[in-house]
């Protein structure tokens, strides 16, 4: 079998952010080769869409989904919900012709502040996910919480039990990678 390709979208812009440091933690963890999708679009409007078309950006996410073997989404939690540029991303990327999340498969994680770890942001960002039709992986869960305290000067997940979730969720998504879905 060739090298499995992983995608990782960390909702956080924030070049040191925890989530992106989470999502890097989960690359490890699942080997192969590592894409980190870029969500810098402009704010979705269907008259910049009519206007002018899917912005160069926004093609090439799709294009990233859709030849990804696998999907990570480093989700964090901003005022109970995912932020606004994934949400963008997903608006923008569900104006592409097609489907690239289709049967893809995808794991999410998080990382914020609060001792909870991003439990709604994760709950809120399934559902928004459920039009896409990806093979969505439930579990195990990886919400890393109070995240300042969970990983190393060199950005290196810490937390024992957070860190055998994540390593858990990986095999099981290079396992769900791996498989060929349903016709």
């Amino acid at each position: 079998m060739s090298e499995l390709t992983l995608l990782g979208l960390c909702g956080s812009l924030r070049r040191e952010s925890f989530n992106r440091k989470l999502m890097h933690e989960a690359a490890g963890a699942f080997g192969g080769r590592f894409v980190e999708g870029d969500l810098r679009f402009p704010l979705f409007d269907q008259d910049l869409e009519s206007a002018e078309g899917i912005p160069q950006p926004v093609a090439a996410l799709a294009g990233q989904i859709a030849a990804a073997d696998a999907v990570v989404i480093a989700c964090p939690e901003y005022n109970k919900a995912p932020p606004g540029a994934l949400k963008n991303a997903l608006d923008w990327v569900s104006r592409v012709k097609g489907n690239p999340w289709k049967d893809k498969p995808v794991a999410i994680v998080s990382a914020t502040g609060g001792r909870a770890g991003g439990e709604r942001t994760q709950f809120a960002l399934r559902l928004m996910m459920v039009p896409f039709r990806p093979r969505l992986l439930q579990g195990p869960e990886v919400l890393v919480g109070t995240a300042s305290d969970q990983f190393d000067e060199g950005g290196k997940l810490v937390n024992e039990i957070n860190l055998s979730a994540l390593k858990d969720l990986m095999a099981a998504l290079r396992t769900e990678a791996a498989r060929v879905p349903a016709a």
